[in-house]
Parts: structure tokens; sequence; C-alpha cells
């Protein structure tokens, strides 16, 4: 089942700017914190060298240039998740779509690799696997996609034949061509699939129950008068 929606729905749906759960997503592992903060310090210290070398006049642009510098361990997060944003956000068109899981199973895959010596003093590369979730939905039309995340705990309460829910993006007015999807909702067991968290999720369940609620009216058949007695 696939409903377009206006634009103004699909804004509300999609935030321009990063709600809370997509910052706590881009502000990362403790070493990714650990990285802008070194970035600020460096960033300061260059900033306070500038200013010492720039005639007086033009101290206010150092003084700017410390702040944004200093607090980029902070606002960094922020505009990581607004370029997520607009990543989506460039499609014109989009609609909610229904369907069911056809496939879920878990694979090993290498995230990272790092050079090391052994005890030998021989250089090796080590490769970073981890454990990830493979999704695969699709619907009566023939549509399928598939989408790949950090294995979670409760991903094993996933069954095929889930009803599985999503907004799909695309630049036709007829959605005939889908150019992206975003997280999966998985309404049978409340669970969100995703590794970017692009939907306002309470309001995504909003739209869902209102749609479904009046998907099942249309369908259901019409009621018979009562017979007429004598």
């Amino acid at each position: 089942m696939l409903i377009p929606l206006t634009q103004e729905k699909l804004e509300e749906l999609i935030p321009r700017i990063a709600t809370a759960d997509q910052y706590r997503y881009t502000w990362g592992k403790p070493s990714d914190f650990l990285r802008r903060l070194l970035i600020s310090v460096v960033g300061g210290i260059c900033v306070f060298i500038l200013r010492i070398l720039m005639p007086e006049s033009l101290h206010s642009l150092p003084y700017l240039l410390g702040i944004v510098a200093g607090f980029y361990w902070l606002w960094n997060p922020v505009y990581s998740a607004g370029q997520r944003n607009r990543e989506i956000r460039r499609y014109t068109y989009g609609g909610f779509w229904r369907g069911r899981v056809l496939d879920v199973f878990i694979t090993d895959e290498v995230v990272g690799a790092e050079e090391t010596v052994n005890k030998r003093g021989e250089l090796v590369i080590v490769e970073n696997r981890e454990r990830r979730l493979t999704l695969e939905v699709g619907d009566k039309t023939g549509f399928t996609t598939q989408i790949q995340v950090p294995l979670r705990r409760d991903h094993r309460l996933i069954r095929s034949g889930d009803f599985a829910e999503m907004l799909v993006l695309s630049n036709r007015p007829d959605l005939s061509r889908i150019n992206m999807v975003s997280d999966i909702y998985i309404p049978d067991h409340k669970l969100w699939v995703s590794d970017y968290p692009y939907v306002q999720k309470n309001s995504f369940m909003e739209v869902s129950k209102k749609l479904m609620r009046q998907h099942q009216r249309r369908r259901r058949p019409p009621r018979r008068s009562d017979p007429v007695r004598d």
C-alpha cells in the first residue's frame, strides 16, 4: 500500500533541524567526542596565535573564529544531522508505504581496518567486524528494498510476514520510481529499524494510525439495511 503525502506533511515528518534522537546518533562514540574535542583545542590554539599576529583593529575576527573553533565539539553533531536531513529532504515527493517483512537475517560485516604490529614485528591488518541485521521488505506490487543496520537485542522479535511501514521519497509526482526510503517501523512490535533516525517517530505513528483507520473504513463492506417487516 502506497499513499502519497503532501509536501507540508513530509516537512513535518522529516525535520530540518536535528532532533534529540538525531543529535544522539551524530554525537557518536566517546572516541568521536575526543576527536572533536581535539579539533576544538587545536583550532583554539591556532586562533590564539592568529590573534597575536594580527593588528589590533582586526581582533574581532579571531574572537569570532575562536568561538566557532572552541565549540566545534558541540555544534558539529547538529551540523552533521542537518546534512543528513537535507539528503532526504531534497526529494520533492513522498508517500506512506506499508508492506511486509520478506526476509530478515544477520551477517558479520567489515566496518573498518587497522594496521598493527604483531609479536614478530610484522605489519598486519586487523579487520573490525560488526554484526548487522539485513531487513528486506516488499509489497504485492513487486516493490522490494533492503536496509542494513547494527544489530540490536530487540531485533530478534522481527519475523517474516510482519507488517512494515516507512516513508518513500521520489522526484516523480506519481512515485513510480523510489529514490530513497526512511527508517522502517514494525507496528507488530512497535519497533524501529534504522541506522540513522530520519523521521519524527511520534508524528509518523500518528499518521500511520490515521491512514490505517481510513483504509479500513474504505475496505469495510456496506451495511445491509434491516428488512422491512409487515
